[in-house]
């Protein structure tokens, strides 16, 4: 799994960011899905080698413009460049009365189906290589965070526990192979119980705006890395608080508490400035996660792309 920042601002653009999109590639292939996709997100992945074509789903964690206003022009450019498969898209209810408020203003007509799933119903979904699960958040409207969770793990057959039960080489170890269960001797077998894996799910969990970390417990389990905004620093507390948000060290120390490997920080205010010499700066909200959290820490940038290898091991990728 790759995720790729394609905006990093909170609220509004600035001249080095843009508001809020993240792409999460699948491991093989060129498929890939995108979580939030603020007003330019398109121009943003036009500088990239993603392609709307390929894209398997969109996923919107709440109604904030910062968020969602790039959705209509994707999808109409989707359109325009020759995407007939049906997409899915994960929202909240409203998305899809302004989208189809927005249809019948602009008189657009997709040539592709949308496939629309309520994240206030909390889905699950299954896609072919991941599985996404879905996370109440608290902010001033619904707002959610998704997993993402890799299937089709590698894994090699239990020969032993085979051979016990009797189970003749051939093509029922094949399927149990391939994640399939199978009856034999009337019995149901379940294949994993049959299989030994190398090594744990990725998995991957991604949270929109949120001023309580600790909604996340349940969705932190198993994961290896966590996407969360930083909008402040602790010495804006009292506005996070009334806007909804979080600061750097309540999120650092929410990671800290269930002992999270990997936390990577976004959705800065504009207030604080790429340049570290400046006051305030980006590197004010580093340091103070840092002081509460002993993991390993990252701030997201635009374009900044990392990689979860099947090892679990999370790292930057070198900008070609």
């Amino acid at each position: 799994m790759n995720l790729l920042f394609l905006g990093t601002s909170a609220g509004v653009p600035t001249k080095a960011r843009n508001v809020t999109g993240i792409a999460l590639r699948e491991s093989k292939g060129k498929g890939w899905y995108l979580i939030d996709c603020g007003e330019g997100t398109q121009h943003q992945v036009l500088r990239t080698k993603l392609s709307f074509t390929s894209l398997k789903a969109i996923l919107i964690t709440h109604v904030h413009g910062d968020h969602c206003y790039g959705l209509p022009g994707i999808l109409a450019s989707a359109g325009m460049n020759g995407r007939k498969a049906p997409l899915t898209i994960v929202a909240p209810t409203g998305i899809k009365a302004w989208l189809e408020a927005t249809y019948e203003a602009t008189q657009l007509g997709l040539p592709f189906v949308l496939e629309f799933i309520a994240s206030d119903d909390l889905p699950s979904v299954e896609f072919e290589n991941v599985a996404v699960a879905t996370f109440a958040l608290s902010h001033r409207v619904a707002c959610y965070a998704y997993t993402f969770t890799e299937k089709n793990v590698d894994a090699a057959l239990n020969i032993e526990k085979l051979t016990q039960k009797g189970i003749p080489r051939g093509p029922l170890w094949g399927q149990l192979k391939q994640g399939l269960d199978i009856e034999f001797a009337g019995e149901l077998l379940k294949s994993h119980e049959f299989l030994i894996f190398k090594n744990k799910p990725r998995k991957v969990v991604i949270a929109g705006d949120n001023d309580r970390p600790e909604l996340l417990i349940e969705a932190c389990a198993g994961a290896q890395v966590l996407v969360h905004e930083a909008t402040y620093t602790q010495e804006m507390a009292q506005k996070a608080i009334e806007v909804g948000h979080s600061y750097a060290k309540l999120v650092a120390d929410f990671a800290e508490t269930v002992q999270l490997p990997n936390l990577v920080l976004t959705h800065f205010s504009p207030r604080y400035q790429l340049n570290p010499q400046a006051s305030p700066s980006i590197e004010d909200i580093r340091k103070e996660a840092q002081s509460a959290y002993s993991g390993s820490l990252y701030l997201a940038r635009d374009f900044l792309e990392f990689t979860l290898d099947k090892s679990g091991h999370f790292s930057e990728v070198a900008s070609e």
